[in-house]
């Protein structure tokens, strides 16, 4: 199953909170890349990362982000969204 995360930050997260956490939080998101969990990830000025995930379920991809370093301390928090192909392309196919 294929599921955007979308991160959002509260307001109030102070740069010094962030920077506290940003070593662990890299090491954490390359581990999920490299491990297949997120295939594809990129950034949003003051909003926070959005991951293309691979996982079975959107418990499943709530588990994984919640090891990351952010989320545990909570002063990050993600929307799951889960997508799949676009279906009614299918209708322009000619019957086989």
């Amino acid at each position: 199953m294929k599921i955007f995360a979308i991160a959002s930050v509260p307001a109030t997260l102070q740069p010094e909170q962030l920077q506290a956490h940003m070593p662990a939080e890299v090491y954490a998101t390359i581990k999920h890349y490299l491990d297949g969990k997120i295939e594809q990830f990129w950034f949003r000025d003051k909003a926070g990362p959005i991951f293309l995930m691979d996982a079975e379920s959107i418990d499943a991809a709530r588990a994984e982000l919640a090891t990351l370093p952010l989320v545990a301390a909570g002063l990050m928090k993600y929307e799951l969204l889960p997508v799949m192909p676009l279906m009614p392309l299918g209708r322009l196919l000619p019957a086989a």
